[in-house]
């Protein structure tokens, strides 16, 4: 059993994924057992946005791998500086971008990575959450850099491009249009709306993929496959398979047991990187060029 050490209880806002998300993940997970002890191997930091860096910085140091809430870090920067202690000690950091291992979204990238689309040359997006806390008021960049990380992290992990430059416009929903390697462009809709009925709190309203190219269009609703389960209090949409923060923590096993996890924080600069350029982009109302980060 690798053993596993919780670290804090906040995230953005209100919320308290350490509690509703990770601890039961761990819990019941066969390769996971959740200690109290310093020496344990993996450390689960759920710390507020202005402290969580520096303990991450502090358990890579002493040699243990990390499990980060998302985002990683307040900046890309950081995120940058979290990399490459991570290299540079051996230890593993998998930053909780969980949901591109969900089954729809897989499927979708071992099928455009298999040509199945032919050469693709555009990618929408809309990921659009239902009620819940918003984190709008707690500065430039927050349902932005609550939500936003996510789609970004999914379209360039579908693509394998790196992002050149990014046009953003604000609203109730952020746009995000990005311009990536070879010609290919993608478009990013995501935000949050009022509750609606049979959403759960914070739940995804739409989360889906339309990816066009040379050779046909792949249409991809990643809420699916799902049961409705409708009880006298509620109706919600229940996952047919294991969910994905379970993935995630399979990720986070396997990569303790080879050394190499599908997840890093490489992933975490990137889809920063983009965020901060979407925020350049609309404070200046212009597009924004970036290097290519991958």
């Amino acid at each position: 059993m690798i053993r596993v050490r919780l670290l804090g209880e906040a995230g953005i806002g209100t919320q308290n994924h350490q509690r509703d998300m990770y601890r039961p993940a761990f819990d019941r997970h066969p390769a996971f057992t959740v200690v109290e002890d310093e020496d344990a191997e993996v450390v689960s930091v759920a710390l507020p946005l202005a402290e969580r860096a520096g303990a991450i910085e502090r358990e890579i140091r002493a040699g243990r791998h990390v499990l980060a809430d998302k985002p990683l870090a307040a900046t890309a920067d950081e995120c940058e500086r979290l990399a490459g202690l991570a290299e540079e000690h051996g230890v593993l950091v998998v930053p909780a971008h969980h949901q591109r291992l969900g089954g729809a979204v897989r499927s979708a990238r071992a099928a455009v990575r298999a040509g199945r689309v032919g050469l693709p040359w555009n990618v929408q997006c809309d990921f659009i959450v239902a009620g819940g806390d918003s984190v709008a008021d707690i500065g430039p960049g927050g349902e932005l850099l609550n939500l936003g990380l996510y789609p970004i992290d999914i379209v360039c992990d579908l693509l394998g491009l790196a992002v050149t430059k990014v046009r953003a416009t604000a609203g109730p929903l952020d746009t995000l249009q990005l311009d990536h390697e070879r010609g290919v462009t993608s478009t990013i809709v995501v935000g949050r709306v009022p509750q609606e009925h049979g959403i759960a709190p914070g739940g995804l309203l739409l989360h889906r993929y339309r990816i066009s190219g040379s050779h046909g269009v792949l249409v991809v609703d990643a809420t699916r496959p799902a049961l409705q389960v409708r009880t006298t209090t509620e109706a919600r949409n229940a996952w047919t398979g294991p969910g994905t923060v379970d993935s995630l923590l399979d990720v986070l096993a396997a990569g303790v047991r080879t050394g190499r996890a599908e997840l890093g924080p490489r992933d975490a600069v990137r889809a920063q990187r983009v965020v901060e350029a979407a925020l350049q982009s609309i404070k200046e109302s212009r597009g924004v060029q970036l290097d290519a980060v991958r």
